[in-house]
């Protein structure tokens, strides 16, 4: 195995790409997708655990933890591999409840380069090969929801950036009232969608949860909508975030004509025709964009939340100072555990725990650095 490259996916949600690679050999943990409820008791946690396998999607998950009526914690995207999120640091609309993903682990069932079963952590496909891990779970209390809505064309513009700077000034108060608040603001409209408080009602994300935001949004004359729910996790989940398991947004929606192969005459034009460095070419404008987000962006989000937990899955892979943000104070101790566990780091993914053992060429070809 020295002189083959591998890599570890399940669903591939990952923005580094970690889930493939140049000439690799890739261990598929797709169908390892057995889920059991064992009872559990220590000094860390006593009640019913869901021991699960490495290719368990969180729709999967969740849907069995309702059939035992219990809850387990999740990530947002149904069809995310719920090792995967875990071992990233993954963030779930119950981690004001219940913290993020790692802090849910009881047990990993992990295969290490020397074939060994070994507990693990500290990031994905780092140390070896997840095959099981065991969860905690919690009682299916119901859940309290809600949506707001609100768009730019029916105020003015300094009105809306109020309304806008209002929510984020109210977020850290939403968040000690139990709420998971998720929002995409644009200059054109603000979305918050969804609340979830977990056992709680609509009526309470209503008027406590929203109510200053509501109240503010009524003193600046703008009009909005909403909706509340009191539903199990699963319908919640269903209700704002499916249906389940593929969501509610088409896959035409995100390609045309634009983006298809040319066939025909148009195919055996594009021979003879060379596009790449065009003037109007897209490709240095991305580019432009990806430093611009490395550079000018993150930098602003980390000055908000400074210190604070990363999702390496959607994280940026530019980011320069990785293993700061990613691991913090944790990096030297999970440098140690990697040498222990996979002293000929067989395991890599870009911008991991040891990662810096290996260089990779502009043509995805691993080198010992």
């Amino acid at each position: 195995m020295m002189d083959i490259r591998l890599v570890v996916r399940n669903t591939g949600h990952d923005f580094f790409g970690r889930s493939t690679g140049a000439g690799a050999l890739a261990i598929w943990t797709h169908h390892l997708d057995s889920i059991d409820f064992v009872p559990w008791s220590d000094s860390y946690f006593r009640g019913t655990a869901m021991k699960i396998g490495a290719g368990v999607m969180g729709y999967q998950a969740a849907r069995a933890a309702e059939a035992a009526a219990r809850v387990v914690v999740t990530g947002e995207c149904p069809t995310v591999g719920l090792a995967g999120f875990t071992m990233g640091a993954g963030h779930s609309a119950l981690s004001t409840s219940f913290g993020i993903g790692p802090d849910q682990v009881l047990a990993y069932e992990v295969v290490t380069s020397s074939g060994f079963l070994a507990p693990s952590g500290g990031g994905p496909g780092t140390y070896g090969v997840v095959v099981s891990m065991t969860v905690k779970t919690y009682p299916a209390f119901k859940v309290g929801g809600g949506t707001l809505q609100l768009a730019a064309a029916y105020t003015t513009q300094d009105k809306f950036n109020q309304a806008v700077a209002a929510l984020h000034a109210l977020l850290p108060g939403m968040t000690d009232l139990g709420a998971d608040v998720i929002y995409v603001a644009t200059n054109q409209a603000l979305h918050i969608n969804p609340v979830t408080v977990y056992n709680s009602t609509g009526d309470y994300v209503q008027n406590t949860v929203l109510a200053p935001f509501i109240a503010k949004l009524n003193d600046l004359g703008i009009p909005f909508a909403t909706k509340y729910t009191t539903l199990s996790y699963l319908d919640h989940y269903d209700t704002y975030m499916g249906p389940l398991p593929n969501g509610n947004m088409a896959v035409e929606t995100y390609y045309s004509a634009d983006y298809r192969a040319p066939t025909g005459a148009a195919a055996n034009a594009l021979q003879l025709i060379t596009l790449w460095n065009s003037s109007s070419a897209a490709w240095p404008a991305m580019l432009a964009e990806h430093q611009r987000i490395t550079n000018e962006l993150v930098p602003q989000i980390e000055a908000v939340t400074p210190g604070s937990a990363a999702y390496v899955n959607e994280a940026d892979f530019n980011q320069p100072d990785w293993k700061t943000a990613f691991f913090g104070a944790n990096y030297d101790k999970l440098l140690a555990i990697k040498k222990r566990w996979d002293p000929t780091s067989l395991f890599y993914v870009l911008k991991g725990v040891g990662s810096d053992a290996w260089t990779v060429g502009p043509d995805g070809r691993m080198c010992r650095a």
